[in-house]
């Protein structure tokens, strides 16, 4: 089943996502179904909230399907350890269309649990990195834009409000 991806102004991006306890066909047929989601939206990675759902998941494939292996399921994922610095252009799918320069970490380190509930451990570095961050703050309730400057966010805040008042979003 492929889910709606949630807009910016939706409240549950806005707020941390609750942990996941239970690890039953449900989730792993949550995940199947947000990695179908993720590319039908043409993205590297998903996190539960994006979906409308506020649960501690999220969904990376840096590959973008061309490398099965590299398709990463997160359950309540902690960043454990962070290094070095990277800028790079960056968006969200829940911020369609804008895309702004991002400083994140360019090498971090994850604590998280697989499909089954057995914790696991992955660094990533760049892209990878950058995927690690951007869908951790998505389960903690942040979205990418309060890593740009307030007043590049406040654009970005107005020309969405007029997006949503012009009915386009």
């Amino acid at each position: 089943m492929i889910y709606p991806i949630v807009k910016f102004g939706n409240p549950v991006l806005d707020k941390p996502a609750e942990p996941v306890t239970v690890f039953d066909d449900d989730l792993k047929k949550l995940v199947q179904d947000m990695f179908e989601s993720m590319y039908e939206a043409h993205g590297v990675g998903l996190a539960a909230p994006q979906i409308g759902l506020s649960k501690r998941l999220a969904v990376i494939d840096i590959t973008f399907k061309e490398d099965p292996n590299a398709k990463l399921v997160l359950v309540n994922p902690e960043i454990i350890h962070t290094e070095g610095k990277h800028r790079q252009n960056e968006g969200c799918l829940s911020i369609p269309e804008f895309r702004e320069p991002v400083t994140r970490a360019a090498k971090v380190t994850v604590r998280a649990q697989d499909v089954n509930g057995k914790w696991f451990e992955k660094t990533g570095e760049e892209l990878l990195a950058r995927a690690l961050l951007h869908e951790t703050d998505h389960l903690n309730g942040k979205l990418y834009i309060s890593h740009i400057s307030a007043l590049k966010r406040d654009l970005i805040k107005r020309k969405i409000r007029k997006l949503v008042k012009a009915g386009e979003w």
